[in-house]
Formats: structure tokens, C-alpha cells, sequence
């Protein structure tokens, strides 16, 4: 299968140019050509097509003597001239003659062992055409040199023949020269034109979850490609409404559930001891945590330049202490296991505490209800939540972190709870990742940028 690579403006500009540039200077060449050819000055001026006949049409008869060879330019050449004559001969004394050579020519006739080239006219300084030419020219019998006339018009044939050497020797090397000058040209030319586009490409490539109601400016951006640029901003601004009203429609459904949530809470916390009570208080927590998120979530995407010091070790060691209770009844043992006594980042502590919750009410609901669940914090600015449990595949690490997205089909929970995770720690700068954990089940970290660089004054 042919993967189509994006083609060039540049070059496509490049190549389109020069090809302009041949295809106009070869006609106007062809132009000024046949404006020769029809006022006559192409063809009527030329001396030489008499001599370049016979040059064409000369060759050795059985006998070693020179003889003319009835080509049709010949031919037409006899039939336009009826007076037409010439001199032929060799250097070993063979002679060819037709026609009546001008009285004024005889004397040069009967001495053409001492002429090398000539032009022959009636008088000085006569203008061109001449009247006679004496040449040593190549011909199929050699070298032979040949006196006659000036008459006759060049034919069709040998004007195109000349044709590709003028070609070669003159608007070759002016393609040539424009073409380089283009392609010099060409690049600076375009990346002036196109100055503005960059300047919105840049702003598109700014554009995130976090950065909405950004347009891209159409200031210095070619007339053609604007109505591209504005379709995007429409495109935008109908992304931003669509955003807010999805925003809206979580934040409500959220507040609309904590007052049911809590009354099922209190209901659940009255019933007799047993399984069955604990299992229902996991997913009144699991409710609990989830309308939380989402409102944290959206207070986040509005103050999350708001951020402040966060103490990392104490934040692991609140929820740790919210969520011991349940893990016991669950049958779970709990460990903390801080590198330090404090280790700082910049952030919101309350959207962080949910999104650790998360991860071990995360932990009690898939650890195979026994064995431990670790909790650990390191100098790196990370947070492992690790079980006992089946763990989670390798090729699947990734697709846990998505919403909706659920290791064993019909399990508990909707499968939102680990992409709200990483919903808050991107928010934060960082990211949420599985990994290898060293109880040998699920380990599920939260990574920080900058832990301990940012100051812990003033932190609660």
C-alpha cells in the first residue's frame, strides 16, 4: 500500500514556474521565428541554401568521380533556379559543373586551386546576400569545395534542423539561469506570503482542554487561505459551546447527586453489621468520591492558576486514614510507606485528595479482597496505590486511563474513576500511569513535575 506524502507548496511553486518560464520563452521564440520567416528576412537573406543542397547531394559514382544524387531539395532547388549552375571538385582533380558560370565568376572558376573560402559580390560593400560562395565543405565524398549561387530559399527541414542548437545555445541557459533565480527565489518569496498562516498555525498548536475560546488571527494571512482560518475559528467556537454545556451538564448532575448520595450513606452506616453492609458502604463511597471528582474537576478547569504548595505526604496520609476502616472491613491490611516527612508540589490538595481515594477505594473494589494494599510516596514526586490482586496486563496499561473502559465486563463501577484520575494529575502538570508493583498485582502511580522544588511556606 502507497503512503501519499504531503507535497510541498514550495516546490510544487517551484516546478509550476519554471515549466511557465520554458514553455514562454520557447514561444517566444517560435514567435520570433515565424515573424522571420513571414516578412522574409529568415529565409530570403539566407546565402547559404544553394551551396547546403549540393553539399547533401554530392557522392562518389562507381568510378571514383563525384556525382549529384537527386534528393528532393535538389529537385526543387533545379525546378526554382532555371539558371542555376556550380562548380564541384576534389583534391584529386575530379570536377562536377552544371550551368552557366557569370562571366565575372571565370576568372575565379579558372582559379579556384588558390581560393579557400570565399563570399562573391558585384560590388564593395554590397549587402547580403552575396552573389556566389566558395567553400570547402564535408560532404559523402569527402572534402570537395564547391563555387555557385546564392539563390534559393532555406528549406523548411533545415530551419528545424537549426532549430535545437539555437535551443541549446540560447533559451537553454536562459531557463536555466531563471530557473536557479526561482529556485533562489521562490522559498523567500513564499515564506513571506505565508508569514501570517505560520503565526496561526503557532496559536492552533496552543490550543488545549485547558485553553478554550481561542481564535486563530487572520492578520497577515493570504486572501485565499482566510476563509480556511475562519472556518476553524467556527469550528472552535462551536467546540467551546459544545464544551461548556457538557461542563454544565456534569457539574449539575453532580450537585443534583451528593443529597441522595448522602441520604443513602446515613441509611446504609444504620443497618446491622455483615458483608452485605460493607458492600453497600463501598459503593456509597464509590458515589461519593465520583460526584466529588466532578466537581472538583470543573472548579479545577476554572482556578487552576490558583495552585498552591501541597504537602504529597500529608495528603496520602489523610486519605489513608479515611479509607483504613473500609479496607479492614474488606478484608485488606493497609501500609504507608512515606520517603519522607514532607515532600512538596504545587496544586489543588482537596481535587488531589479525591483523585488518591480514587485510587485505593480503586484498590479495595479489585484486590482480590486480601492481602495488603501499600501506599507509597517518593522524593521523585510520585504516589504508588499497589494491591495484591490479578493485577493489570501489560497491553492494557494504557486503556485503563480511558473513560468508560473496564478490565472484565460486567465488574463493579462505570469506569470513570481512573480517567478522572488522570484528569486531575494532567491538570496538574503530571500524569497517572500503571505500573510494575512490587506486591505483584495492580500499581497505579500518580506522577508530579517539579516534587520538592516548590517552597512549603505557608501550606496548611
Amino acid at each position: 500500500m502507497t503512503v501519499l506524502q504531503p507535497r510541498s507548496l514550495k516546490w510544487r511553486l517551484v516546478g509550476r514556474l519554471v515549466v511557465l518560464q520554458t514553455t514562454m520563452l520557447t514561444l517566444l521564440f517560435l514567435a520570433i521565428v515565424a515573424v522571420l520567416w513571414s516578412t522574409g528576412l529568415l529565409v530570403d537573406d539566407y546565402e547559404g541554401n544553394t551551396l547546403d543542397t549540393l553539399r547533401e547531394a554530392v557522392e562518389r559514382d562507381a568510378g571514383g568521380g563525384l556525382t549529384l544524387r537527386p534528393t528532393s531539395e535538389l529537385v526543387n532547388l533545379r525546378s526554382e533556379i532555371p539558371d542555376l549552375w556550380f562548380i564541384i571538385r576534389d583534391k584529386q582533380g575530379h570536377r562536377l559543373s552544371e550551368g552557366s558560370v557569370p562571366a565575372d565568376f571565370i576568372p575565379i572558376a579558372s582559379a579556384l586551386d588558390h581560393v579557400s573560402d570565399a563570399r562573391l559580390g558585384w560590388n564593395v560593400g554590397e549587402a547580403s546576400p552575396p552573389a556566389g560562395l566558395v567553400r570547402w565543405v564535408d560532404t559523402a565524398a569527402g572534402k570537395v569545395q564547391i563555387l555557385t549561387g546564392t539563390k534559393g530559399r532555406i528549406s523548411v527541414r533545415r530551419a528545424i534542423a537549426a532549430a535545437p542548437p539555437l535551443f541549446l545555445n540560447v533559451i537553454l541557459p536562459m531557463v536555466i539561469l531563471m530557473g536557479l533565480a526561482t529556485l533562489v527565489a521562490t522559498p523567500f518569496v513564499i515564506r513571506r506570503a505565508m508569514a501570517g498562516l505560520g503565526q496561526a498555525a503557532a496559536q492552533a498548536a496552543r490550543i488545549d482542554i485547558d485553553r478554550r475560546g481561542v481564535q486563530l488571527s487572520v492578520e497577515n494571512v493570504p486572501v485565499e487561505v482566510i476563509p480556511l482560518v475562519k472556518a476553524v475559528n467556527d469550528a472552535l467556537g462551536r467546540l467551546d459551546k459544545g464544551y461548556e454545556r457538557h461542563k454544565r451538564f456534569l457539574a449539575d448532575a453532580a450537585h443534583e447527586l451528593r443529597t441522595p448520595i448522602a441520604i443513602l450513606t446515613t441509611r446504609v452506616s444504620s443497618l446491622p453489621t455483615g458483608p452485605e453492609k460493607t458492600r453497600l458502604l463501598e459503593d456509597a463511597t464509590r458515589l461519593t468520591v465520583l460526584t466529588g471528582q466532578l466537581l472538583d474537576l470543573q472548579r479545577l478547569d476554572q482556578q487552576h492558576d490558583q495552585f498552591g504548595p501541597v504537602d504529597l505526604v500529608g495528603v496520602a496520609q489523610r486519605v489513608v486514614l479515611d479509607l483504613a476502616p473500609l479496607a479492614f472491613a474488606a478484608g485488606y491490611e493497609m501500609s504507608f510507606e512515606p520517603e519522607d516527612e514532607n515532600i512538596t508540589v504545587k496544586g489543588d490538595q482537596t481535587s488531589l485528595e479525591r483523585a488518591l481515594t480514587n485510587l485505593v477505594q480503586n484498590a479495595i473494589d479489585h484486590g482480590g479482597r486480601r492481602g495488603t494494599i501499600l501506599v507509597r510516596v517518593a522524593r521523585a514526586g510520585w504516589i504508588d496505590v499497589c494491591d495484591e490482586g490479578r493485577g493489570i496486563p501489560i497491553e492494557e496499561r494504557e486503556q485503563v486511563f480511558e473513560p468508560f473502559y473496564r478490565l472484565q465486563q460486567g465488574g463493579r463501577g462505570a469506569g470513570l474513576g481512573l480517567d478522572l484520575v488522570q484528569k486531575i494529575m494532567r491538570l496538574h502538570g503530571g500524569h497517572a500511569e500503571a505500573v510494575e508493583g512490587p506486591l505483584g498485582g495492580a500499581c497505579l502511580r500518580m506522577m508530579f513535575p517539579d516534587a520538592g522544588k516548590v517552597p512549603s511556606q505557608g501550606m496548611r
